[in-house]
């Protein structure tokens, strides 16, 4: 006799991470008075300490939602591949290192009475990591028509969305740096392992 048993779901991280996000997303948007007490702002660090990290998964609806739509969009597509080149431990490295030291990079060159919110660096760190391994793979990005190499999506859109108004380039810069070099030494241990 043959028995089924029921396995559950299994979000995985990137589920995990989308979820947690958008958990932080809805409380938000009832109560905005969370983004002055989870919000990263550089003045009052000592102060709330934790905000270097929670400020990681905080996105606000206003004035719009199309900042966590790119950031979950980003890090299910470049979460999902890094993860299966470098396994569980090493992408929750990337991100949650990756999104702290954007927020580092925040607290020395930006300004000091701003709030930084939002995934962004966390997700250039996932995806520093990626176009170091694969370079050359092909990736689609609107409004492009055609394919382009993975390293020059992720740099191109580095550079272009740094001249976007009310957005943190430092800790975009931050947390790409981090991902290439973790890209840098992930590629050498993976070589050394298949030789």
């Amino acid at each position: 006799m043959a028995v089924r048993r029921y396995q559950g779901i299994y979000l995985g991280p990137i589920g995990f991470l989308i979820i947690f996000n958008l958990l932080f997303y809805v409380a938000v948007s009832i109560r905005p008075s969370l983004l002055s007490v989870l919000g990263f702002m550089p003045a009052s660090f000592l102060q709330e300490p934790w905000t270097i990290l929670t400020s990681i998964f905080v996105h606000s609806p206003f004035p719009s939602f199309w900042h966590i739509v790119a950031n979950m969009i980003t890090l299910y597509f470049f979460g999902s591949y890094l993860l299966r080149l470098v396994g569980d431990k090493r992408f929750f490295i990337v991100y949650f290192i990756g999104g702290i030291l954007g927020n580092v990079c925040y607290l020395f060159l930006g300004s000091p009475f701003s709030t930084v919110i939002g995934a962004s660096g966390a997700v250039f760190a996932l995806g520093g990591a990626l176009a170091v391994m694969r370079p050359k793979l092909k990736v689609f990005i609107i409004p492009i028509p055609v394919p382009i190499p993975l390293w020059v999506a992720v740099i191109g859109g580095f550079l272009v969305v740094s001249f976007f108004p009310y957005v943190a380039w430092q800790a975009h810069l931050g947390g790409l740096v981090f991902g290439l070099i973790m890209g840098f030494f992930f590629r050498r241990r993976l070589r050394r392992f298949i030789w």
